[in-house]
C-alpha cells in the first residue's frame, strides 16, 4: 500500500511559520506523509500590521501569492500566517491570522488568541516599531520570531509562536477535516 502525499507550499522561509505548518498537518492527516516547502511572500501590507483586517489581508496575500507562483500546480495547499497587533476593548495584544488554500478551492482562515500586550510596547508599536524588534531590545534578544517569539517570552515559553500558531492552523483546516459539512 503506498501512502498518499500532501505538499504544501508556506509562504514564508521563517522557520517557525515552517514547522507550525507541518506539525499541524501531520496532526490533521496522521495517515499522509506531509511534504514541506517555503517560497517567500510578500504580504501587501505593514511589516508590523497594526489591526485586523490588515493582519488577515497580509495573510490571504500572502496564500494568493503562492497559489499564483505554482503555476504547474505542484502543491495541493498553500498556507500563510500573518502576526499583528490592535487595541481592543481590554488593552493592545498581539494574535496572527492563518490563510488556508487548497489547490483548487477557497481559503479558509483561523485566527490565533489574543496575547496582551504591555501598554509601553504597544506605544512602541504606534510609532512605526515592529513587534519582533521591540522584543528583542526589551529583553536583550536576537531574531525572536525565529524562536518563541513574543509568546513564548511573555508566558516563560509556556506557549510559543510555533504551538500557536499551530493550533490556528488546526483550527483553519476543520473544513478540511470535514469537508463534507463544509461543502469543501
Amino acid at each position: 500500500m503506498t501512502t498518499q502525499v500532501i505538499r504544501i507550499l508556506v509562504a514564508s522561509t521563517n522557520p517557525v511559520k515552517r514547522n507550525a505548518a507541518l506539525k499541524a498537518f501531520e496532526k490533521v492527516f496522521p495517515d499522509r506523509v506531509v511534504q514541506c516547502e517555503v517560497q517567500a511572500a510578500h504580504s501587501g501590507v505593514a511589516d508590523q500590521p497594526m489591526n485586523e483586517a490588515d493582519t488577515k489581508l497580509g495573510a490571504y496575500n500572502r496564500v494568493n501569492y503562492c497559489a499564483q507562483k505554482d503555476v504547474r500546480q505542484e502543491y495541493d495547499f498553500y498556507v500563510a500566517m500573518e502576526g499583528g497587533v490592535d487595541h481592543f476593548d481590554d488593552g493592545a495584544a498581539t494574535f496572527a491570522y492563518m490563510a488556508i488554500r487548497h489547490v483548487n478551492g477557497p481559503i479558509y482562515s483561523g485566527r490565533s488568541a489574543n496575547l496582551p500586550l504591555p501598554p509601553s510596547v504597544y506605544t512602541r508599536l504606534e510609532h512605526g516599531e515592529e513587534l519582533a524588534h521591540v522584543m528583542d531590545d526589551i529583553f536583550n534578544e536576537h531574531n525572536i520570531r525565529q524562536k518563541g517569539g513574543a509568546i513564548g517570552i511573555l508566558t516563560n515559553h509556556l506557549e510559543t509562536r510555533e504551538s500557536v500558531y499551530t493550533q490556528a492552523l488546526i483550527l483553519a483546516l476543520a473544513p478540511f477535516i470535514h469537508s463534507e459539512l463544509y461543502g469543501s
